[in-house]
């Protein structure tokens, strides 16, 4: 018995793409010019969010400018809170904070948790670790600035989707390497194994994001490295062998999706070395699903365990 798509969202992805065939990206940019011409027509149907919104600057690592988008509850108490550095996704070539706040809005409206989005540079302009770098540089901003935001340093996550959860991998890494605390990964997912462009038949016919796609991700990223021996865990989490230290996770993949076996990997990875990891993988589900089917029963289910993740912190 070959797998099937949940009904709810086949139907929204067969009323996404109406009667258009799609052409597959042959460049990262035409991924980047896809992205940002898609999503604006699906988070269009977001309901608005009582969320007040800033933009800070912090400097990268190699001495650029990072923009840094934080989004808070406009209700929100005067106590400290727990907060979350999030990295957006986009196969490590497109997205933008912009493109992908009204996501965040959601998070934060319905969790009452801040966000830090991080701006993170993106391949082919940027490679190996420095996009991963990039959201340990949010992460480490944020613990400088907590008390002046109402941050509880001891109560800050680092989340993403796809790509984002990748780097938020990469940059708990750094955090763990750095003595940099962490209360939580919340990895939606994840983007960790370069190596993962060899076609399976069960799902090469319907992922959303495939094979080809995630060739031209990596291959943006690490260039003639990738599937080599000395491909850096912060930047290919899935390269991980010693888990020791990393923060505890919330990790989330839906059964056709072609990131399930290495998310599923990365979750033994953590447990095997005594660390909490809570695992959802979900039947009927592509990469990205919840990006189409706005609405639907399973989008309102999974959403709660999304929002337990966070609001538990």
């Amino acid at each position: 018995m070959t797998f099937v798509q949940n009904p709810e969202v086949a139907a929204a992805l067969a009323d996404l793409m109406g009667d258009a065939v799609p052409q597959p990206a042959t460049t990262p940019h035409e991924i980047r010019a896809a992205v940002a011409a898609t999503y604006p027509v699906l988070t269009a149907r977001l309901p608005v969010q009582p969320v007040t919104e800033r933009t800070f600057t912090a400097t990268t690592a190699d001495g650029g400018e990072l923009r840094l988008g934080w989004f808070a509850p406009a209700d929100r108490a005067g106590n400290p809170s727990a907060a979350v550095v999030h990295a957006h996704g986009g196969g490590m070539i497109a997205g933008s904070v912009e493109t992908l706040a009204p996501f965040v809005r959601e998070y934060v409206g319905a969790s009452g948790v801040p966000f830090l989005s991080v701006e993170y540079r993106l391949a082919p302009e940027s490679t190996g670790t420095t996009l991963a770098e990039d959201v340990y540089t949010g992460l480490t901003w944020l613990h400088e600035h907590a008390a002046e935001l109402g941050v509880d340093p001891a109560r800050i996550a680092l989340m993403g989707e796809s790509a984002g959860a990748g780097l938020a991998a990469g940059a708990a890494i750094l955090a763990r390497d750095n003595g940099v605390a962490v209360a939580r990964q919340i990895l939606v997912y994840p983007m960790l194994d370069d190596s993962n462009v060899d076609p399976d038949p069960f799902l090469d016919g319907i992922a959303t994001w495939s094979y080809r796609d995630n060739r031209l991700g990596w291959d943006a990223l690490l260039g003639e490295r990738r599937g080599g021996a000395d491909v850096p865990a912060v930047a290919a989490p899935a390269r991980l062998t010693d888990f020791t230290g990393i923060a505890p996770a919330y990790l989330e993949v839906g059964a056709l999706d072609i990131f399930r076996d290495e998310t599923i990997a990365y979750a033994c990875g953590l447990l095997a070395a005594g660390i909490d990891a809570e695992l959802h993988v979900l039947p009927g589900l592509v990469h990205g699903w919840d990006h189409y089917a706005i609405g639907s029963t399973i989008r309102t289910r999974v959403m709660r365990f999304r929002i337990d993740a966070i609001t538990s912190l």
